[in-house]
């Protein structure tokens, strides 16, 4: 599945590591390997099946660790279980550098454990690492304790937060498409109430005036003059409900793009400030205002969106950053490039693409009286 920002195709958003990202950590091991390769372990055969067994067991676990059903499964404890007993064996029989694999242990538990149980597991560990370490080697071998609590917490703790991010990513864009769902259900009423009754009036006062015409014409246009009278009622009616629609102040669209921007996990940030503006110049803010926070919210992964509106006597300029992921090159979709064709024709500018520091920028500049001519039309929904 692909996705699109201002009609630019992105890939979708990557949710948190897979078990790619702990394989370089089985390299703290090599000294173990070394030793059995140069022949200084007794019964390389056997410490060479425990390593195997060992990085073979922390492969399958960490793999295991990045899908929740496989995680949570009684299988992968007991396959924890089976690489700390392979651990203790291992550096029991040899210490040395095969104490490296207490911190990788650590690495497996904190990719599987979760919560609560993250400490009821991890300081037994350590103090199993820290006894093993001291028995073997001395107290100078008690950092392996240090070395296997912090790769357990910062794992548990790097892969939680991953995962929370994944699920607000998931909750913003289910806003997101919520938001634009109650919008056009809105709309879809309005227009039902408007036309749902009227039409059918026409209908029936067509077909009355079908069947009346061959035997009674002075009935028949007595039909036809009461179907002008509704089409021309519902014509005022639509008109005023696309006014209502049109004449939406900037003030009321920078209240929208406030709430739409924070019920999707964004914080909006607006200023506003500069001489009052014509209504056409409102109007074509407006829908620049809607076009880029409607794209924030949908597509810009952020949490920060700022719109800026100031200017002089003469000209406009409103500003809209945010601190998402950007659209690439910058080229915008077909939203923006409509956008764009009317502040043209109105004697401004507008561009778009990544902002100075990451994210993604909408300038528009408009002379401050638009000629009416310029002006757009009703503001559709997002």
């Amino acid at each position: 599945m692909r996705r699109e920002r201002c009609g630019v195709r992105e890939p979708e958003q990557m949710g948190p590591p897979n078990g790619f990202a702990l394989l370089p950590w089985l390299l703290m091991g090599l000294g173990a390997v070394s030793n059995l390769v140069q022949g200084k372990t007794a019964n390389p055969w056997v410490a060479g099946l425990g390593v195997l067994a060992f990085n073979s067991l922390y492969i399958t676990i960490v793999f295991r660790a990045f899908d929740r059903r496989k995680r949570e499964a009684a299988a992968t404890w007991w396959l924890l279980g089976g690489m700390t007993a392979i651990t203790l064996g291992l550096t029991l029989a040899y210490a040395g550098p095969y104490l490296a694999f207490f911190p990788l242990l650590g690495l497996a538990v904190g990719s599987v454990v979760r919560g609560r149980m993250l400490g009821l597991v991890v300081l037994p560990l350590c103090a199993v690492a820290a006894t093993v370490a001291g028995v073997r080697e001395g107290w100078d071998a008690i950092s392996v304790a240090y070395g296997t609590f912090l790769s357990a917490m910062v794992t548990a703790a790097v892969l939680t937060l991953s995962e929370t991010v994944k699920e607000l990513r998931a909750t913003r864009e289910q806003l997101a498409r919520s938001a634009v769902e109650k919008e056009r259900l809105r709309f879809s009423r309005d227009l039902h109430d408007l036309l749902g009754h009227t039409l059918s009036v026409i209908v029936v006062k067509s077909e009355a005036a079908r069947r009346l015409a061959p035997r009674d014409l002075d009935a028949a246009l007595s039909q036809i003059t009461d179907i002008e009278s509704v089409g021309r009622q519902a014509l005022t009616e639509i008109r005023e409900a696309v006014t209502g629609y049109r004449e939406v102040t900037l003030d009321a669209e920078l209240d929208r793009a406030r709430d739409a921007l924070s019920s999707a996990g964004i914080e909006p940030v607006v200023r506003r400030w500069g001489p009052p503006l014509e209504p056409q110049t409102e109007a074509l803010l407006s829908w620049v205002v809607r076009e880029s926070a409607t794209n924030a919210v949908r597509h810009s992964g952020a949490t920060r969106c700022e719109i800026a509106i100031g200017g002089t006597e003469e000209r406009v300029r409103l500003t809209v950053t945010d601190n998402g992921r950007g659209t690439g090159d910058g080229t915008p979709g077909s939203g923006l490039r409509g956008l764009r064709e009317r502040v043209a024709a109105a004697g401004g500018t507008l561009e778009s693409g990544p902002g100075p520091r990451g994210g993604f920028r909408v300038t528009a500049e408009l002379p401050v009286d638009v000629p009416a001519g310029a002006a757009p039309g009703p503001l559709a929904t997002p």
